[in-house]
C-alpha cells in the first residue's frame, strides 16, 4: 500500500467512536455556534439582497407577526444584530412578578430601551416583547430556555426565559437579567412602533410616524 493511502487512511475513525478529536469538533462546534450579535451576522449580511442589507444596516424592517402563535417567537436582522419578537403567554408574563428579587435590574433604570418600553414588563404592548437577541455581556447569542423543570437546558428551579451558553447569563421574558451573572444589564429593547396588531416595524418610534 502507498504512503499516499496510508496517510489517507490515518484520520479516519469509526463513525460511532467517540474520539477526543471528535469531542473538540464538537466543542468548537457548539462554541461557534454560541457566538452571536455583529460576528455572526457579517456573512449573512453580505449574502442579502440590496434592500434586505440596507435594512440589515439599520433601515426600518417590517415584521408581519400575524401567523406568530402565544408562546411562539420570530427572529429578524435588523442593523447587523438578531432581534426577536415574542407573543407572551399569560402563563409566561405571571413568571415576571414572581422573580422580581432575583432580577439585577427589574426596574430597567440601567438597561436600554425606549421610554414606551420602559415599564416591568419592557414592551409597549403587554403580549408582544421585542428585543435584541445579543448577550450584554460579551454579544454571544442567547438562546430560547422556554422549557421549565427537569426539561430545562439551565436548572431544575428553571421557570423560562432566555439562556446564554457561552458564560451563563440568564434572563426573564421581559429580557431582564438575573443577579449574580456575568451580563451587567438587561437585553435592549430597540426601538418599534406598530403599525397594525399585526404589523411591527423594527427601528422607528411611534413619534416618527405622527
Amino acid at each position: 500500500m502507498s504512503n499516499d493511502t496510508n496517510t489517507k487512511r490515518e484520520g479516519l475513525v469509526n463513525p460511532g467512536q467517540d474520539t477526543p478529536r471528535r469531542r473538540f469538533l464538537r466543542r468548537l462546534g457548539l462554541g461557534m455556534g454560541a457566538v452571536g450579535g455583529a460576528a455572526t451576522a457579517v456573512p449573512f449580511v453580505a449574502s442579502m439582497t440590496p434592500s434586505a442589507r440596507a435594512k440589515a444596516a439599520g433601515a426600518p424592517v417590517e415584521i408581519d407577526i400575524s401567523e406568530l402563535q402565544p408562546g411562539e417567537m420570530t427572529t429578524v436582522a435588523w442593523r447587523g444584530k438578531p432581534v426577536w419578537v415574542l407573543r407572551r403567554t399569560p402563563e409566561m408574563l405571571a413568571t415576571l412578578k414572581k422573580i422580581e428579587g432575583e432580577i439585577s435590574d427589574p426596574a430597567s433604570e440601567k438597561s436600554i430601551q425606549p421610554q414606551y418600553a420602559s415599564n416591568e414588563l419592557r414592551s409597549a404592548r403587554e403580549d408582544i416583547l421585542v428585543l435584541e437577541g445579543v448577550c450584554t455581556h460579551l454579544g454571544c447569542a442567547p438562546i430560547t430556555a422556554f422549557d421549565t423543570g427537569e426539561e430545562s437546558v439551565v436548572d431544575k428551579d428553571w421557570i423560562g426565559g432566555f439562556f446564554c451558553p457561552c458564560h451563563g447569563s440568564k434572563f426573564d421574558f421581559a429580557g431582564r437579567v438575573y443577579k449574580g451573572v456575568p451580563a451587567p444589564t438587561n437585553l435592549p429593547v430597540p426601538p418599534h412602533r406598530f403599525v397594525t396588531d399585526n404589523l411591527i416595524i423594527v427601528g422607528e418610534d411611534p413619534e416618527e410616524s405622527a
